[in-house]
Formats: C-alpha cells, structure tokens, sequence
C-alpha cells in the first residue's frame, strides 16, 4: 500500500469539496460574471476523481507491485494539479494563457491511466 499516495488523493479530495462549496456559495457571483463557472467545476471535477483514482493506485498499490503503479499515481497527482491548478488560475487572474499548460496535465492524468492498466495487466 502507498501511504503518499492515499494522502495525497484524500488532501486533493478535501481541498476538492473545500473548493468546490467556496465556488458554488463565495464565488458564484465572480466566477458568473466572468464566464467561469463552467470553468471552475471543471477543476474541481477533475481534482475529485483523481483524488479517488489516487486512493485507488494507492491501495492497489499493494497487490500490483510493479513500479508502473507507482508511476501511475505521481502521474495522476502531477497531471492534477497543473491540469485543475492552470484552470482555477484562469479563473482567478483571468489570464487565459495558463490554458496552454493545461494539456500537460490532461496528458499526464491520461498516462497515469495507461499506467495504471499497464500495471494491473503486467501484475
């Protein structure tokens, strides 16, 4: 079992309700006005369920021993916080140029996912 990564996804999954109940209550009004909303429960969308995917790897972590599983979960957490953080900056600073880095992350989570079926189908 991979302590890091269970913690990491539990930290990622109670910033994720934490900032999904301060965008929906505090920010509602910002995030509308600048067209971001949509935007924003992106984020948080894709900051929840690889906080659950990390749980998972982490877990699994235990009877897939192959490193690749490892690798999967610091994929999905990198991904996750340059995907979900480029879009909450975005909504934020309303710099629209962090959506070019987003991708990097969009890649990483997808290769976090292709190593997590590699490993599984290795193991």
């Amino acid at each position: 079992m991979n302590k890091f990564l269970i913690q990491s996804g539990a930290i990622l999954g109670a910033l994720g309700v934490a900032l999904g109940a301060f965008g929906a209550h505090a920010l509602k009004d910002m995030l509308t006005a600048s067209s971001r909303l949509d935007t924003f429960e992106t984020a948080v969308k894709y900051q929840f369920y690889h906080a659950l995917a990390l749980i998972l790897v982490g877990v699994l972590s235990q009877s897939f021993t192959a490193k690749t599983m490892n690798y999967s979960g610091l994929s999905m957490l990198v991904g996750t916080i340059i995907f979900s953080g480029s879009l909450y900056l975005i909504c934020f600073t309303g710099i629209k140029a962090f959506g070019a880095i987003a991708p990097i992350g969009g890649t990483l989570m997808i290769v976090g996912w292709v190593l997590l079926f590699w490993s599984v189908f290795k193991g």
